[in-house]
C-alpha cells in the first residue's frame, strides 16, 4: 500500500505539532496533498478510472475547505503551509 502507518507518522511529525497530532489543519492538509499527488500519478497511467477520479475531486475539495478555514482563522499558518507544500491558489 502506498500510505503506510510509518509514512503517516512521518507526515504528522513533519507538519503537525507532534507525531500524534493528527487533527491539526496543517497535518491534514499535508496528508491530503500526499494522497492527491499519488492519485494524480495513478490517473496519468489509468485515464478511464472514474472512481479514482471522483475520489481525487473530493480530496481536492476537502483540502480546499481546510485551506479556506486556515486562511480565515490564521493567515500566518496558512501562508506557512502553502509555502512549505508548494501549493498555490
Amino acid at each position: 500500500m502506498y500510505l503506510t502507518a510509518e509514512k503517516k507518522q512521518e507526515i504528522f511529525e513533519k507538519y503537525g505539532k507532534s507525531n500524534s497530532d493528527t487533527g491539526s489543519s496543517e497535518s491534514q492538509i499535508a496528508l491530503f496533498t500526499f494522497r492527491i499527488s499519488h492519485l494524480t500519478e495513478h490517473l496519468k497511467l489509468n485515464r478511464k478510472d472514474h472512481s479514482t477520479e471522483h475520489a481525487l475531486i473530493k480530496l481536492v475539495g476537502k483540502r480546499r475547505s481546510l485551506l479556506d478555514y486556515l486562511k480565515k482563522k490564521d493567515i500566518v499558518r496558512y501562508r506557512a503551509i502553502i509555502a512549505e507544500l508548494g501549493l498555490r491558489k
